[in-house]
This record gives structure tokens, sequence and C-alpha cells, in this order.
């Protein structure tokens, strides 16, 4: 490549890192371009998933302030740049991994806090976002429920106490 090249390609890695939630490195030896490809369109719009030059990578991250992705950043790799959910990347990512062992999880990177390879599978059994709010509804909805019920526990129960006393003294006369 060409100097110019390579600081144009730089440049745009570093607008990748910036822009991204979560970055996710895998190795991809062994896998074929179809497999790639399928990959890819698993990941979905929120996250792209490229081949990089690891030198060009380190210093696009070194710019950014991910220098720990260094170490990490050597044979063949590929970065997943993840802008919406991590945990679905990390899914995806993980499921493909199970089917294709020759891709193989590295590290990463979400908010500027690195991410080992066993913290990236931890990510991935996590549930997602919308399943997460769902359940904190649903906690939410039952408490508002137990509170519902003991507002109206105490005039529900003085009627039923008044009723009471009213039949016992129509059942007195």
């Amino acid at each position: 490549m060409a100097r110019s090249d390579k600081v144009a390609a730089v440049a745009a890695l570093t607008e990748q890192f910036r822009g991204s939630s979560a970055v996710l490195l895998t190795e991809y030896r062994g896998l074929t371009v179809k497999q790639l490809k399928k990959l890819r369109r698993g990941l979905g719009e929120d996250a792209s998933y490229a081949v990089v030059k690891n030198t060009l990578a380190t210093l696009a991250a070194k710019e950014v302030g991910l220098d720990f992705l260094e170490s990490d950043l050597n044979g063949p790799t590929a970065i997943a740049f993840v802008t919406g959910e991590p945990v679905e990347a990390a899914k995806t990512l993980r499921d493909f991994a199970k089917e294709n062992p020759a891709l193989v999880l590295k590290s990463g990177a979400m908010d500027g806090a690195p991410l080992s390879a066993d913290a990236v599978r931890k990510l991935a059994d996590l549930e997602s976002r919308e399943v997460l709010l769902a359940k904190a509804a649903g906690v939410l909805k039952a408490k508002i429920s137990q509170a519902a019920y003991a507002f109206t526990a105490l005039p529900s129960k003085t009627v039923r106490t008044i009723d009471a006393l009213r039949d016992k003294q129509e059942q007195a006369a």
C-alpha cells in the first residue's frame, strides 16, 4: 500500500472504532469466503465485520485509546464493529464459532473497556435488551398490582365487616 492509502485506511478504521459501541476481535483462519459472507449477513445492519491489516488496526486502536487491543492484533484478524446491541453481535459470533470451529474469538472492547474472550462469551449469554426490559416491566407491573391490592384490601375488608354486622343485627331482630 502507498503511504497515502495507509493514512486513509487508518483514518477509516479510527472512525469505525469511534463510532462503535463495541469491537470484537476474531481469528478467521480456515474460513471460506462463503462462510465469511454468511457471518456478515448474520451480524445484520448493527455490526460490520472487516478483515483488517494488524499494523493499521493497531495504529487506529491506539489513536482512540484502545491500546490493550494490540496484543490480540496478530495473525489473521477480523474485527466486528458493533454500532447496535453488543449482546446480539456477541451471540452471533459465538453461535457461528460453534458451527465453524475455525472462527476464534480473541478479545474485544466495549465502551472503552477491555473484554477477554471469556467476557465476550459471557456477554453472548446475556439476554437481549428487549427481553431484559420486558422482564423489568413485568416486575414493575407485579409490584403495582400488589400495591393496588394492598390499597383496596382495607376498604373491601371494612365493607365485608359492615355487611357481616348488618346481617348479624338482622338475625338478632
